[in-house]
């Protein structure tokens, strides 16, 4: 597994031992930062990447918020509960140079502390079949995490539906595979 675009491009994820983590694949991230970059989802029609402060939550490899960064995010949180996947996305940031651009969290996206800070560019990859999407979505929007006119990215499994909670208007869903990305803005009242 390594990073497909930007700056970073070809250099290897650190995967922790254990079957617990699963990368999204490359391909799919190659298409995911494509539509994110060329769609037309940002303000005028631009990239929602450049610039973006990203929430990677459910990160295991970080393999989606070290993207961002190496296609020119301003800072990546990366959130999970592994240990070992926390202490791998540490190391990586470090050996990329991105130490300063990256906070690494152990928390449960499904019932996060308050935010820091709202984040404008937010990607979830919980594990597949467990249903936890929806309820991360609501959570991280509760609790200050997934700012005004955020994208959001959700990946799940290609035969879970997922129907967007209240306020996040879906822009577009994709398959890859055995993967789902559906994107979405979220729009609070």
């Amino acid at each position: 597994m390594r990073i497909v675009g930007g700056r970073h491009r070809g250099r290897r994820l650190i995967v922790p031992p254990g079957s617990d983590i699963r990368p999204s694949a490359d391909r799919l991230r190659e298409a995911l930062f494509n539509l994110l970059e060329h769609a037309g989802f940002g303000e005028g029609g631009t990239s929602v990447v450049r610039d973006a402060i990203v929430l990677d939550a459910f990160c295991g490899t970080g393999a989606l918020g070290f993207e961002a960064l190496s296609r020119g995010a301003a800072a990546a949180t990366m959130m999970d509960t592994n240990r070992a996947a926390l202490d791998s996305v540490q190391r990586l940031a470090g050996l990329l140079g991105e130490a300063d651009r990256v906070t690494v969290l152990r928390q449960d996206a499904a019932s996060p502390g308050p935010a820091r800070r709202p984040h404008s560019l937010v990607f979830l990859d919980p594990p597949y079949g467990k249903g936890l999407a929806g309820a991360a979505l609501s959570a991280l929007a509760l609790r200050g995490w997934i700012g005004e006119n955020a994208i959001v990215s959700v990946e799940t499994g290609a035969r879970e539906h997922l129907e967007p909670p209240e306020d996040f208007e879906r822009l577009d869903e994709r398959r890859y595979g055995a993967a789902r990305i559906t994107l979405m803005r979220f729009r609070p009242d």
